[in-house]
């Protein structure tokens, strides 16, 4: 199953998976990966994905991610592009909607329906055993 996995690999993936094997030949033991094969690997990584480009490179997925990242916290690193952009939206900008509307329903066929200004939520619990324990 791994040799189906690694067939038809991209160019680019390719020569970075050879890179990466002529380095482990002929390293020390021990040796910690080049910046330059890291520079390379998040490249790659950026176009192909982190976690293809991990199990091609043979690297720790989170080590390249973090490395894409570039230690951000919050950025999308699969499938980057050049044009991708992440924007951030703090909840407080986010709008409130103006009613909140709640309905509840039993099997015979009744049911209770409660329109409220957002921030005026009630005790959900206590309401339903209200409308369920009517009888």
């Amino acid at each position: 199953m791994a040799g189906r996995k690694l067939q038809g690999l991209p160019v680019e993936l390719s020569r970075a998976q050879t890179r990466f094997e002529q380095w482990r030949q002929t390293r020390v033991l021990g040796d910690r990966i080049p910046e330059k094969l890291w520079k390379l690997a998040a490249a790659v990584a950026e176009r192909h994905g982190v976690s293809r480009t991990a199990d091609v490179l043979r690297l720790d997925y989170y080590g390249l991610k973090k490395r894409i990242a570039g230690g951000r916290p919050g950025v999308a690193t699969e499938n980057l592009s050049p044009a991708t952009a992440f924007v951030e939206l703090p909840a407080a900008s986010l709008s409130q909607p103006a009613m909140c509307e709640i309905e509840y329903s039993d099997a015979a066929g009744a049911s209770l329906r409660i329109r409220l200004p957002a921030k005026e939520i009630p005790d959900l619990a206590a309401l339903g055993r209200s409308f369920w324990e009517r009888r």
